[in-house]
């Protein structure tokens, strides 16, 4: 056994050089541009809580993060909990239909809401002729925009978090319950939904986290009208070379999401997510 668990260590030393060389090193080194660049020091940071732009930027990517955050986990929700009472065969169609926009590159798709959501694009334009609008509305290039993408984008990944949360609740409790007279409205808000919080909260933090580094959708749908931090950090290193700038953002972002992150797993909700029940 002893000998199988050396050989199993020895297997990984490969694939963790690759992660520290691909990964770990330039985060180190952006973590030693900001505190060197232009000079030795913290002044960065302290530069950061004194500039109006990033405190603006950094509101903008709240909003944004937590209203994708809410709208998709419950949009979700609903997806899940209607395909696991499916029969097999609507399941595994279903199923595919949530796979599908995986294969579909993240700029087809936005480029895809542009057109769907833009003055004279398909959603005003069949409106405008069941005369529901007399004018265009303002769908894209805002933050309406952007959260649309966002959710689209996000939302397979939190179908499949909350499918295998909601697959493992035992449907033996559910029965006892109706049995013993509760109604079905009952059965969900007191039995269903508290068994379902784990898949919630990780759902909803898997959403959260990536939603605060999102690129390219909110520079495409936001068109520099709805600014969030990725974007913000692109443009002062591709556009206006702040590199200080960029890399002491770029810094606390990951911070930030390392806080929250080792917080959210302190949750019981949360870590009962990562615990396998027993197959029945």
């Amino acid at each position: 056994m002893r000998n199988f668990k050396t050989t199993a260590l020895l297997l990984t030393v490969p694939a963790s050089l690759v992660a520290i060389g691909l990964y770990a090193a330039p985060i180190l080194q952006v973590l030693a541009l900001s505190l060197t660049e232009p000079k030795f020091g913290l002044a960065n940071y302290q530069s950061l809580f004194a500039n109006a732009a990033v405190g603006r930027v950094v509101m903008t990517t709240l909003k944004v993060s937590v209203m994708t955050t809410v709208l998709t986990v419950l949009a979700s929700y609903i997806v899940a909990f209607a395909i696991i009472h499916m029969s097999a065969g609507w399941r595994r169609i279903s199923l595919f239909l949530v796979l599908v926009p995986f294969w579909i590159s993240v700029l087809v798709r936005a480029f895809s809401w542009i057109t769907i959501l833009r003055r004279r694009g398909v959603l005003n334009s069949a409106l405008m002729e069941m005369g529901v609008i007399s004018t265009p509305l303002d769908l894209v290039y805002n933050l309406f925009g952007v959260t649309i993408g966002m959710i689209h984008y996000m939302m397979p990944f939190a179908i499949l978090l909350l499918y295998a949360n909601l697959s493992d609740i035992d449907r033996r409790i559910m029965q006892a319950a109706r049995s013993l007279g509760a109604r079905p409205a009952t059965i969900f808000w007191r039995v269903w939904l508290p068994l379902s919080l784990p898949g919630i909260a990780l759902a909803t933090l898997f959403v959260f986290v990536f939603s605060l580094g999102f690129l390219v959708t909110p520079a495409l749908l936001g068109a520099g009208k709805t600014l969030m931090i990725a974007e913000y950090i692109s443009v002062q290193i591709s556009s206006t070379s702040r590199w200080d700038l960029a890399t002491s953002l770029s810094t606390m972002l990951l911070l930030v999401v390392g806080i929250i992150v080792f917080a959210a797993m302190r949750s019981p909700a949360l870590r009962a997510a990562f615990v396998a029940r027993p197959q029945q």
